[in-house]
């Protein structure tokens, strides 16, 4: 079985890029389609040019030339891929090169984050980064939350800088949230999982490592009992900051699983939180899903207790 994992990136035989979107692997690789080799491409990685696709794109050109890779994810066959891309191998070519990764490294690394704990991700770990791009870093495992905790610190001493307002509104723009602007706010600058180098946006992102991905629990068949809106005290958040975030919660709906970025991290256990999503029954009992579309419209995730306290 070829192993893969979030952030991961693949090639398949036909040239395409797709990004690794799941840990479980039944019937192939879950993916996102988001390059394909086009000579007019904004983008180019030896000698080759690419076009990135957005969300939709990528299922509209899979539906015309690859409709056996169409779930409700894109699941590419083992024996079609050519090559994955692995954050944790990219990183020390590209921290050799790129003035602003190595950075990042040099400060993680002077807090204890081993180096074959941290990767970089997007557009870098393919080689189809340009001057503007972000920066997608990322922290396996338990050494994350304490890679978080050393960046809110260099940010504390202006080691490194936090966004200005003028960025957190462009990704407010960018994510259109159903909050306001003033709750997203105070969700984010909790999270501290942002921040600029050299006048480069950077994320951190979470990754299970390979002992947590045993953890998982498999996939259910479910029924769809409609939308709907709780309150509910979180138990756990461990995987708050993975994809989807997890957090586990008291009453009824025992979980959520959410699929938007913008809800991820957003609390802590023992807090009250308020969620709108798609209530689903398994053989576990209720899930809520949040981030059912690209957008989630109409579904949300707030922490009560950190508005109240705010």
């Amino acid at each position: 079985m070829m192993l893969a994992r979030i952030r991961d990136f693949l090639q398949t035989r036909d040239g395409w890029i797709f990004a690794v979107a799941d840990y479980q692997q039944d019937d192939g690789i879950r993916c996102l389609l988001r390059y394909v080799p086009d000579p007019a491409g904004e983008r180019a990685s030896q000698g080759v040019r690419y076009r990135k696709l957005d969300f939709d794109d990528s299922f509209d050109f899979l539906r015309k030339n690859r409709p056996e890779y169409l779930r409700d994810l894109h699941t590419v066959p083992e024996n079609d891929v050519l090559k994955i891309y692995r954050p944790q191998e990219k990183l020390p070519e590209v921290a050799a090169k790129d003035a602003k990764v190595r950075r990042i490294v040099d400060l993680l690394a002077e807090g204890g984050i081993p180096m074959d704990q941290m990767g970089i991700t997007g557009s870098m770990l393919i080689g189809l980064n340009g001057p503007t791009s972000d920066i997608d870093f990322v922290v396996y495992g338990p050494h994350w939350w304490k890679a978080r905790d050393i960046l809110d610190r260099a940010k504390a001493e202006e080691r490194i800088e936090d966004l200005d307002e003028n960025m957190w509104k462009k990704i407010y723009a960018k994510r259109k949230p159903e909050i306001s602007f003033q709750e997203f706010m105070v969700h984010e600058r909790r999270k501290g999982n942002r921040g600029v180098v050299e006048g480069t946006y950077f994320d951190l992102l979470f990754t299970r490592d390979w002992s947590q991905i045993d953890r998982i629990e498999p996939r259910l068949p479910c029924r769809v009992l409609g939308r709907k809106k709780i309150e509910a005290k979180v138990l756990e958040a461990d995987f708050a900051f993975d994809s989807p975030a997890i957090y586990r919660l008291d009453g009824p709906v025992r979980e959520i699983y959410c699929f938007s970025h913008t809800y991820a991290g957003q609390a802590l256990p023992g807090e009250t939180i308020e969620a709108s999503g798609v209530v689903e029954e398994t053989q576990q009992g209720q899930r809520m899903v949040v981030g059912t579309t690209r957008e989630a419209r109409g579904e949300w995730i707030r922490s009560l207790t950190l508005l109240k306290s705010s």
